[in-house]
């Protein structure tokens, strides 16, 4: 299970353990995980726990549609 903010959509890293939102103060909900890409690329967290877009090589985030 992985947890996501119910107000700004932030997913938070499986090691974070908070209570609220630690980007907006909102609630937190938890989800099952998605499924994993063939590619097991490592996710890139920053300092509040927030697991961070993935970006192209060539530069840009990359959204799933």
């Amino acid at each position: 299970m992985e947890y996501i903010c119910n107000q700004c959509h932030a997913v938070l890293a499986l090691d974070t353990q908070p209570d609220w939102c630690p980007a907006c103060g909102g609630a937190l909900q938890t989800r099952p995980d998605l499924p994993v890409s063939v590619e097991h690329i490592k996710a890139e967290v920053d300092h509040r726990g927030i697991v961070l877009p993935r970006r192209h090589a060539v530069g840009g985030i990359i959204t799933p549609q």
